[in-house]
């Protein structure tokens, strides 16, 4: 009997491992991620430093939105944690139990009432459905492999009337800006799993958002959006 390793994230053919015995690509990339971002993890900090300067302060404004029960996806070292309202009940996920285990220091060393962190696969969510009043990204449907199943996984954990807040760096629409990020895209790929020729506009789409849900505010040029989106199931 030949035996798939895979999961609902799988929407391709499996590849073979070995007579018998095949594996979702999907989740051979989601394993490949969850090493890079754990060999990375002390360092990420540092790394991230010089996009910061900017983002910290995008970060905080559009996580001032945030209300209710909060999933922020991809929570990574935790440095979102401080710009959260102080009545918002945060839950945290991330694929790197190296980033989980920083995060967790970070709060034992600065407490946050109502916030838990959790290693957990951003395509195959372990939550009921309709179980957030908010969903958060910051910079992370870039290393997502299957982006349009972790879109579809923060649709139906956000509750029926909720909203999702994404601040995500995508593909330029310019021709020429475009090509050459399409042409640099194996570089930070290859590094560390980042894509950075994302069409995250179009994945929301596939994904089962309504073009009238969804707002987009450039705040870089058109490569750093901030996404409002008003979910119904």
């Amino acid at each position: 009997m030949q035996r798939t390793v895979f999961n609902n994230c799988c929407l391709s053919e499996p590849k073979r491992l070995s007579p018998g015995i095949t594996v979702c690509p999907f989740r051979a990339t989601m394993n490949k991620t969850k090493h890079r971002y754990d060999r990375i993890a002390r360092y990420y900090d540092i790394l991230e430093a010089p996009m910061e300067l900017f983002f910290s302060k995008w970060r905080r404004e559009f996580l001032s939105k945030t209300t209710g029960s909060t999933l922020e996806v991809g929570i990574g070292t935790g440095k979102s944690i401080p710009f959260y309202p102080e009545n918002v009940d945060l839950t945290g996920i991330d694929i790197s139990s190296k980033m989980v285990e920083i995060t967790r220091k970070r709060l034992r060393k600065h407490p946050r009432p109502n916030t838990r962190v959790i290693q957990m696969d951003a395509e195959e969510m372990e939550f009921a459905d309709n179980t957030f009043d908010t969903v958060v990204t910051a910079c992370v449907f870039c290393s997502v492999p299957n982006p349009v199943q972790g879109l579809k996984e923060i649709k139906r954990v956000c509750r029926n009337g909720g909203r999702v807040l994404m601040l995500e760096h995508v593909r330029s629409q310019k021709k020429l800006m475009g090509r050459t990020m399409d042409i640099m895209n194996p570089l930070p790929l290859h590094i560390i799993g980042d894509n950075i020729n994302r069409r995250t506009y179009e994945n929301l789409l596939k994904a089962g958002f309504n073009p009238e849900q969804i707002e987009v505010k450039n705040l870089w040029l058109d490569i750093v959006k901030l996404f409002h989106i008003s979910n119904s199931n």
